[in-house]
């Protein structure tokens, strides 16, 4: 279910997303968000804000049913008897969690990025994937299967501190404003708490999430061996401030993509639990 919810909210913060991308693989100046916007809608109209959407939705169903999965079960192991959750343990558990989505989602995720940023090249350099599949089947006969694992590693560094940022600061800001008297818990407290864990998440994996755009969309002949050697290459090059580009479409997004995706969740779990788990004696957890 959380793949499906993840897919839903993705459908509304596709076009961020592809923004975000497009920016962090500019070099040099004139890589301004209206300046993107305005390249993307050139290309392609509205249609084009959704450029990859396959791979996006491939995606999900990888990176995020592993990592929300392997969270919740970590959660159940990890619990004390009293079933309280001490929030080391789940730094813990949504640091795991991170690793296990990242390496999973890894091969959809090279696809992603390299079909959201396919109509920023010359025609010439273009790979002109069909869709997902298409892309993963692509990528293997011209760079071999580990070439579905070009920037694994700092894709699953990223994944790691996202996940594990993502989840703890969310439940330590919902808890710090559920201390105050302005808040109670509905939708003003989830989005509340999202905006500020999204600030959190965004800022802390911004350098690996440049880093790993750059590597993923970079063909057989990369300059980049590493991930400290990737960082210092473009710090060195384009500056400390480009390892936050695209930061902003990123926090726009991350947000709306957090609300959504638990929504969507909490309305998929009550479908399932409505329709088929009470009638057919299921435990729901």
């Amino acid at each position: 279910m959380a793949g499906f919810a993840a897919c839903a909210a993705n459908f509304f913060t596709h076009p961020l997303d592809l923004l975000k991308v497009r920016q962090q693989t500019m070099k040099g100046t004139g890589n301004g968000l209206v300046h993107v916007v305005r390249g993307v809608f050139a290309e392609g109209g509205m249609l084009g804000f959704y450029n990859g959407m396959s791979a996006a939705v491939l995606r999900q169903m990888t990176y995020s049913m592993a990592r929300f999965a392997t969270y919740e079960e970590l959660k159940k192991r990890m619990s004390r008897e009293d079933g309280s959750l001490p929030f080391y343990r789940m730094a813990v558990a949504g640091i795991v969690a991170g690793a296990v989505g990242g390496i999973c989602g890894t091969p959809a995720d090279i696809v992603l990025v390299r079909l959201q940023n396919d109509g920023s090249l010359p025609l010439a350099q273009r790979r002109n994937y069909k869709h997902a599949i298409d892309g993963l089947v692509q990528i293997t006969r011209s760079e071999g299967p580990r070439g579905l694992f070009k920037g694994a590693v700092p894709n699953v560094s990223r994944a790691m501190l996202m996940t594990g940022a993502q989840l703890c600061s969310y439940d330590a800001f919902k808890d710090l404003l559920l201390s105050t008297p302005y808040f109670t818990n509905g939708l003003a407290l989830h989005f509340s708490a999202s905006l500020l864990s999204g600030f959190v998440a965004t800022t802390i994996t911004s350098p690996f999430d440049v880093v790993k755009t750059r590597v993923m969309n970079a063909g057989p002949t990369s300059p980049y061996r590493s991930l400290l050697q990737a960082m210092v290459l473009i710090v060195r090059e384009e500056g400390v401030r480009a390892l936050y580009k695209g930061w902003t479409p990123s926090f726009v997004r991350m947000a709306p993509q957090t609300v959504l995706t638990f929504i969507f969740l909490e309305q998929f779990r009550g479908l399932y639990w409505n329709s088929y788990a009470r009638h057919n004696c299921v435990k729901f957890e």
